[in-house]
């Protein structure tokens, strides 16, 4: 049989340049995709890097969807479904509201796919394909989880392949976050550490980006896999969450073991902006804190902001901006509060009619599309477009610069090249080829190839 397997084209926010639609191909669908190619021909396209093509014959279809390209994907569907050619929806929108979106496919697929495909799949060949397959999270163990196919990569197509998984879902649960729906609230699973070493085996790559929601989520394990990857000498960037600070252990043994950059949902400096999303781990009095022990042991930290939350009023961009100098942090990635469906969210902004717009294709935290509180939704907007601009500025990138020398060639690379010039890089991957460029950018920055 003959499986297509589509991620659709991503909608880029106002900072994003082609870079960020090429940085990485999607792993989910490479799990799918492992799972079922050993019998079946399986077709991987990404539509960011090439045309979807809807005239080789296949035997039904699979979209992986969040909710920014769901009406991409609908488009898609619909030109497959009249070529009588079936089409299973699933990924993290489609878990998180399968009601509403179940509708427009054959079939979805809720949850991780470890635990529905093979169903489908076997379904599908039966001629009897139920229209919902769900997970049951407390039946998962780490051995049911897929490394992802990495053989099917065109690596010409990106800048980044190294990207791998440690666990499955966050033992947090934010508010604004798709771990706090239904199918996520109860769920978070580490893979066998050997499986984790196999698959850095497989990238044989010496720099790795795991992709996790949070690297720390089960500190011991953590801590127990660190020791191994120690021993295949390897550097490598992470999301962790900001209790991380608390375990002064496990940060000195991060950084032994080749830890260069964290990815950190600080959200807000408002103290009452935090707690009313549920973020339990984030503590305000412990914000410098944590940036100090981090920057001590020469980590660089990729700081996450949420605007717009209620908390918040215009006074919020200045002080933040304020901070981000202040703490001379290396990276900063700013979202518009957006209330992705199924979440907690949604539900408490949609019963208090605070939602003012529904077309999915501006759910990319780049758009406001709830009423906010203590501004306008014109003022949350222009806020968060300027204080991007700001934290680019080249002065202030070169405010930030890191104290730590060996810091500075992946810092400027990504904040002048990547983020203030990233459609002139753009080009020139274009030009000489995203794998060539981001193999120049690991070496430059990390000495590795």
């Amino acid at each position: 049989m003959i499986i297509k397997l589509i991620q659709p084209k991503m909608c880029k926010r106002p900072m994003d340049s082609g870079l960020k639609a090429q940085m990485s191909p999607s792993l989910g669908l490479l799990t799918i995709a492992n799972m079922l190619q050993d019998k079946h021909t399986i077709i991987y396209e990404n539509e960011n890097t090439a045309p979807i093509n809807y005239d080789e014959k296949v035997d039904i279809v699979g979209i992986s969807i969040t909710v920014d390209v769901f009406p991409r994907a609908k488009d898609i569907a619909k030109k497959f479904q009249e070529k009588n050619i079936p089409v299973v929806a699933g990924g993290i929108h489609i878990t998180a509201n399968p009601e509403e979106t179940a509708k427009y496919f054959d079939a979805v697929s809720i949850g991780i796919a470890e635990t529905t495909w093979q169903m489908i799949i076997n379904d599908f060949e039966k001629g009897c394909l139920k229209k919902k397959y769900k997970h049951n999270a407390s039946d998962i163990t780490p051995s049911q989880i897929i490394s992802p196919a990495y053989n099917l990569i065109k690596e010409k197509n990106y800048l980044y392949c190294n990207i791998i998984s440690t666990s499955r879902g966050c033992p947090y649960k934010c508010d604004f976050c798709y771990n706090s729906c239904d199918a996520y609230k109860k769920f978070y699973i580490n893979r066998n550490i050997e499986d984790v070493i196999n698959d850095i085996k497989t990238v044989n790559k010496n720099h790795i980006m795991f992709i996790d929601d949070n690297f720390i989520g089960n500190p011991k394990w953590t801590m127990l896999f660190i020791k191994e990857l120690k021993h295949l000498n390897v550097k490598w960037n992470a999301a962790v969450s900001l209790n991380i600070a608390d375990m002064p252990e496990l940060l000195d043994e991060m950084k032994a073991g080749g830890c260069q950059s964290l990815f950190i949902g600080f959200e807000s400096i408002n103290e009452s902006s935090i707690s009313n999303v549920s973020k339990v781990q984030n503590k305000l009095e412990k914000y410098t804190f944590a940036v100090n022990e981090i920057h001590k042991r020469g980590i660089m930290i990729n700081a996450s902001f949420v605007f717009g939350l209620d908390g918040d009023d215009k006074s919020v961009f200045e002080n933040t901006l304020k901070w981000i100098i202040d703490n001379k942090i290396e990276t900063v990635t700013s979202h518009i509060l957006t209330p992705y469906p199924g979440t907690k969210l949604y539900k408490e902004f949609l019963s208090n009619n605070r939602i003012i717009d529904f077309d999915y294709s501006k759910y990319n935290t780049a758009n406001v599309v709830f009423q906010p509180k203590n501004m306008t939704a014109c003022e949350l907007h222009q806020g968060y477009l300027k204080i991007y601009k700001d934290i680019y500025s080249l002065k202030n990138i070169i405010k930030r610069t890191p104290k730590a020398k060996n810091q500075w060639i992946p810092y400027y690379l990504f904040n002048v090249f990547y983020r203030k010039y990233g459609r002139f890089t753009d080009l020139l991957c274009k030009i000489i080829g995203y794998k060539r460029v981001g193999k120049i950018a690991a070496f430059l920055s990390y000495h590795t190839k």
